[in-house]
């Protein structure tokens, strides 16, 4: 079974599942289904608005695919669950890619 079958079994079980949702976006971006990555970052997102890693890698996907407006809003998201949850590395990361986008 391949992974993107294998996330999608643990997701029928559990579709709250922030690893594995995470971990189904991260599989459809590196097979090159950019539009299926984004949907499961965007469904990470409504089921664990805390998972930082996943508005992070979302809005560096809008950011290559040219949409600044669409990365920009998603990494003001991001940066908030950032500081709700101390997550210092991921913050800085943002915040760094949002002054990249502005310029």
């Amino acid at each position: 079974m391949d992974r993107i079958a294998l996330l999608n079994q643990v997701l029928d079980q559990n579709p709250k599942d922030a690893f594995a949702r995470y971990g189904l976006a991260m599989a459809h971006l590196s097979s090159g289904n950019v539009d299926a990555a984004l949907i499961e970052f965007a469904r990470s997102i409504e089921h664990n608005p805390d998972y930082v890693p996943a508005y992070q890698m979302s809005a560096q996907t809008l950011a290559k695919q040219g949409r600044t407006k669409d990365a920009l809003e998603r990494l003001h998201s991001g940066i908030a669950a950032a500081n709700r949850t101390g997550n210092q590395h991921a913050l800085a990361e943002m915040e760094a890619l949002r002054e990249d986008l502005r310029r």
